[in-house]
């Protein structure tokens, strides 16, 4: 990963995802990181980090959101 693409996950795409509702996904999202231990936390949370970057990074080749600025 670039420089750039940590910066913004960490001062845009985290806090965007920090404030999202949860819904059906809370009570599986705690149930997973409390029988994880610490490593195995540091692990998801990269894990998260990757996949909300490349999501992030794929909506903007394929201009996925665009249509709903444009409004």
């Amino acid at each position: 990963m670039s420089d750039f693409m940590l910066w913004l996950y960490a001062n845009y795409i985290k806090p965007q995802l920090g404030a999202a509702p949860l819904g059906a996904y809370a009570y599986p999202m705690d149930a997973l990181r409390n029988v994880l231990c610490d490593d195995g936390r540091r692990d998801l949370d990269k894990a998260l980090e990757f996949t909300a970057i490349q999501a992030f990074l794929l909506g903007l080749r394929t201009g996925e959101g665009l249509a709903l600025s444009r409004r």
